[in-house]
Order: C-alpha cells, then structure tokens, then sequence
C-alpha cells in the first residue's frame, strides 16, 4: 500500500471527510513521526509499534561490484518494532496451520 491508497481507504471509510482534509491528516501525522525521530524522541503507537532511531557506527565496507574495500560515515536509521497486538494478528493465520 503506498499513502495515496491509505489516503483514498481512509477516506472511504469517512465519507463525511473531504479528501483533501484526509491527506493534510496523514501527512500532519507522518510529519510529526519524522520530527519526533529527527529530534531523537521514540514514537510508541499502542498496539501498533514503535519507530525509533539507532546509530550505525562507522566501519569499512566492500563494494559488492569491484570487491574495492570503502569507508562507510556513521549515521543514523529508522528502526520500527511491532507492538504485541500486531504481532497476534498477524500470526493468528499461521498458528493454527
């Protein structure tokens, strides 16, 4: 699902909203997730996950095509737990196979 397609179920399913007010929703939300982990901060949604952001230290990497060994910067990514409900509901399927 890419966000428009979130935007346009979400919408769907809230007739009373206009879709533009929809998509200033969705990117309001995903804009203060991205602030939040900018900032460092943890964002936990209940049931959901959490988005966090760990540090990769700096090391030396190889270059898959030429096999030339390269310097790789620290630097920071996302990182996303899933929360125990999402987990529950995406194994529910797979246990009982």
């Amino acid at each position: 699902m890419i966000k428009s397609e979130l935007i346009q179920r979400i919408a769907d399913r809230n007739p009373h909203l206009y879709l533009r007010d929809v998509e200033k929703i969705v990117n309001a939300i995903l804009e203060e997730i991205t602030k939040a982990l900018t900032r460092g901060d943890r964002v936990e949604l209940r049931g959901f996950g959490a988005f966090s952001v760990k540090r990769r230290d700096a090391r030396v990497g190889r270059n898959p095509r030429t096999g030339v060994h390269v310097e790789v910067e620290e630097k920071s990514v996302p990182f996303f737990k899933t929360g125990k409900e999402m987990r529950e509901r995406l194994n529910e399927g797979y246990l009982s196979s």
